[in-house]
């Protein structure tokens, strides 16, 4: 019989050997990932609300973010590039302004309604009165760009004053005195201008009509006071002799001779005072002519229903507007 082979198997043990470095390229990445992310925690907690709102506003739109501002989120200096936002107050100073601006043109047209009114009142005082409504003809009444300007002129046969004389006649000052109880009873400031026409003045030497006028502005000035216009009101007293002709194209005309009264306006009032010196253009002007509260409430419900008055016309030259 046969014998069969007895085959023997061995298993030869090898010893541990060494894996391989993929292990540790994994574990970098995860330690790196892990320092990120406790940096960015570190950072949320210190990052103010505008650094972080900064970063949110970067990541949802990258674009818009580069496009609006710096293209890095945060400068070389370590703090967050905020975008400049308007902010209530970036936009509480225009807001003044234009607030500001709705005052003033709520003065204003307050201011204007006023000056109206007071033509009113001239105008039925012209015709309530004996003594003026012989002299309607003489008085003319307009609203210029300094306020309400109350003229009374020279006519044929009938002039304020003696030729080359800075007396009143007698019914001249009764015209002052009458308007005197009408001016008196406003805050606003006047005026008070003498003209003569282009006739030279040959009366007395190194006399002229510059004299002249001016004299007889403050002969007018006088009567006014004595009428019940108060000597504070009186803000300016010129002569401007034949230098503003009221009828150019006859200069030598009785309506050139005349003296205007002007009841001024804040505007008016205010480019007196800075010119003079009083508030070195720097300083505000006392408003002698303000409106109170209920004034401008008054006003502003006037101005919603735009029912307003018109102001009257300009008379032109040699109209009589009365």
């Amino acid at each position: 019989m046969e014998e069969q082979p007895i085959i023997v198997k061995r298993v030869k043990k090898v010893a541990a050997g060494h894996h391989g470095g993929a292990w540790k390229v994994a574990f970098a990445d995860f330690a790196t990932a892990m320092m990120a992310f406790f940096l960015v925690l570190w950072l949320t907690t210190a990052a103010s609300p505008e650094q972080k709102a900064s970063i949110e506003g970067y990541f949802r739109d990258p674009v818009g973010f580069t496009e609006g501002g710096t293209p890095n989120p945060i400068d070389l200096g370590g703090s967050t590039a905020v975008t400049p936002t308007v902010t209530e107050a970036d936009q509480a100073p225009n807001q003044m302004q234009i607030k500001d601006e709705k005052v003033q043109e709520l003065a204003d047209t307050l201011e204007q309604r006023k000056m109206k009114e007071l033509f009113q009142d001239l105008q039925k005082k012209i015709e309530s009165s004996e003594t003026l409504q012989k002299f309607k003809d003489q008085l003319l009444i307009d609203i210029t760009d300094e306020g309400l300007r109350i003229q009374i002129v020279d006519r044929s046969q009938r002039p304020m004053f003696d030729s080359g004389s800075a007396q009143l006649k007698y019914y001249s000052q009764d015209i002052l005195f009458e308007l005197a109880k009408t001016l008196s009873s406003v805050r606003n400031k006047l005026s008070i201008t003498g003209h003569t026409d282009a006739s030279p003045f040959n009366g007395r030497p190194g006399y002229t009509n510059w004299e002249l006028s001016a004299e007889r502005a403050n002969t007018a000035r006088r009567a006014l006071v004595a009428g019940g216009v108060r000597a504070g009101q009186i803000a300016r007293v010129v002569g401007l002799s034949d230098s503003v002709l009221f009828d150019k194209k006859n200069p030598l005309a009785p309506v050139n001779r005349r003296i205007s009264i002007i009841v001024l306006n804040k505007k008016a009032m205010a480019d007196i005072e800075q010119k003079a010196g009083q508030s070195g253009g720097s300083e505000p002007v006392i408003d002698l002519t303000a409106p109170t509260r209920q004034e401008s409430d008054a006003a502003l419900k006037t101005l919603e229903k735009g029912d307003l008055p018109a102001l009257p016309d300009k008379p032109k030259p040699g109209e009589v507007n009365w």
